[in-house]
C-alpha cells in the first residue's frame, strides 16, 4: 500500500481503530475516510458481541519526536524504547509529551508512560557476567543506529555513534561491546543483585514513568520480591 510517512500513518491508524470501535461499542455508522485508510463497511459477521469489557486502550511505541507527538495526540500511552536513560527521558521525552498533551487539552494523568530499562543482574557471578556482556552488546547495537544518536548526544557520547555504525557495516559486531564503558553501562542499565536492581529501578525511574518492566529471566520468587520492593510493600 502507499507509504505516507510513519508518524502521520500511525496517528491515522489509531483514529481508524477508534472509528471501528465507535461502530462496535457505540453503534455509530462506520464511515472513516482518511488519507491513508478508509473503512466504510462493517458486516454483522465481523461485529463482536462480547463488548461488555469496553474498548481496548492503545499504547504506542515511539522513539523520535514526530512519533512521540503522535502518541501523545492519539494514544492512551507510550512505550519508551529501552535505549534511553533517565536524563534523556526527563530532559527530552517527558517535556515533549507534556507539551503535546497540553496542546490537545489532555491530562498527563490520563496518559501512561511505560519504560523497560536495561537490567544487569544474576544469582551467580556467571549469570551476572553473562547479563553484563549481553546488555553491553544491546547498547552497542542500538547505538550504531543514527536514529538513536540523540540519546548519546545527551551525555556527550555522540562521537561513539559513527564508530559503532562503521563496525556494524564491516561485520565488527563482536568488537562493538568493547566500546561500551562501565560508565555507559551503568548510565543505561540498572546493575546489581536482584534486590538492588529493584531498588535502583524505583529510585531512578519511579518518579518519571507510570509503568516499568522487570527482567523476566529471574525465578518467580526473585521477581515477586522485586515487585514487592517496587510497590513499596
Amino acid at each position: 500500500m502507499p507509504w505516507h510517512g510513519p508518524a502521520q500513518q500511525m496517528a491515522e491508524f489509531i483514529r481508524a481503530l477508534h472509528a471501528i470501535w465507535d461502530c462496535w461499542y457505540d453503534g455509530k455508522p462506520l464511515n472513516f475516510r482518511g488519507e491513508c485508510y478508509r473503512h466504510t463497511l462493517m458486516t454483522p459477521d465481523f461485529t463482536p458481541l462480547n463488548t461488555q469489557y469496553g474498548r481496548p486502550r492503545v499504547v504506542m511505541a515511539a522513539v523520535g519526536p514526530l512519533m512521540i507527538n503522535a502518541a501523545a495526540r492519539e494514544a492512551d500511552g507510550i512505550l519508551i524504547h529501552t535505549f534511553c536513560t533517565p536524563k534523556y527521558l526527563e530532559e527530552q521525552i517527558l517535556p515533549r509529551i507534556r507539551a503535546t498533551l497540553a496542546e490537545c487539552g489532555r491530562r498527563r494523568e490520563d496518559f501512561e508512560v511505560s519504560f523497560p530499562p536495561f537490567v544487569v543482574t544474576g544469582r551467580t557471578e556467571e549469570e551476572f557476567e553473562a547479563a553484563k556482556q549481553r546488555v553491553k552488546y544491546r547498547i552497542a547495537f542500538y547505538g550504531s543506529t543514527p536514529a538513536y544518536r540523540p540519546v548519546l548526544e545527551c551525555h556527550g557520547w555522540q562521537d561513539l555513534q559513527p564508530k559503532l555504525n562503521q563496525l556494524s557495516k564491516n561485520n565488527g559486531w563482536d568488537r562493538m561491546p568493547d566500546l561500551i564503558s562501565d560508565e555507559m553501562l551503568e548510565t543505561f542499565a540498572v546493575v546489581g543483585e536482584p534486590r538492588q536492581v529493584a531498588q535502583q529501578i524505583k529510585a531512578r525511574c519511579g518518579h518519571l514513568v507510570d509503568r516499568l518492566t522487570l527482567e523476566s529471566g529471574l525465578p518467580e520468587d526473585a521477581l515477586r520480591e522485586q515487585l514487592r520492593i517496587m510497590r513499596g510493600q
